[in-house]
């Protein structure tokens, strides 16, 4: 099993970067894939990053792409994600998740394991 926690979130403004941390437990994190999804109020969750878990491929949403950066570091058993150029419509719960085995995946439900999610605000 695999336990994630978030940090990183927080208040910026519009222009700003923030970034977040996924800390997983456990002794296994390279055999996991790993992403980043977010839910505003009233949305839906919507998938942001992913990597695989040698962190050679990623992949984005269209609406973070050259904006947000995911990397991992299977040493550390942690995930970034890297956000610049942040606008209102960026602020959500951003969450971290784990896929064991297989590819990356774009799709909430193909994913074993989930953090309690971290709050960021872009002020305009």
């Amino acid at each position: 099993q695999v336990q994630l926690v978030e940090s990183g979130g927080g208040l910026v403004q519009a222009g700003g970067s923030l970034r977040l941390t996924c800390a997983a437990s456990g002794r296994t994190f390279s055999n996991y894939a790993m992403g980043w999804f977010r839910q505003a109020p009233g949305k839906e969750r919507e998938f942001v990053a992913a990597i695989n878990w040698s962190g050679g491929n990623t992949y984005y949403s269209d609406s973070v792409k050259g904006r947000f950066t995911i990397s991992r570091d299977n040493a550390k058993n942690t995930v970034w994600l890297q956000m610049n150029s942040l606008k209102p419509e960026d602020t959500s719960v951003y969450y971290c998740a784990a896929r064991r085995g297989g590819p990356v995946a774009r799709k909430g439900d193909s994913y074993d394991y989930w953090g309690q999610g971290t709050q960021v605000t872009v002020s305009s």
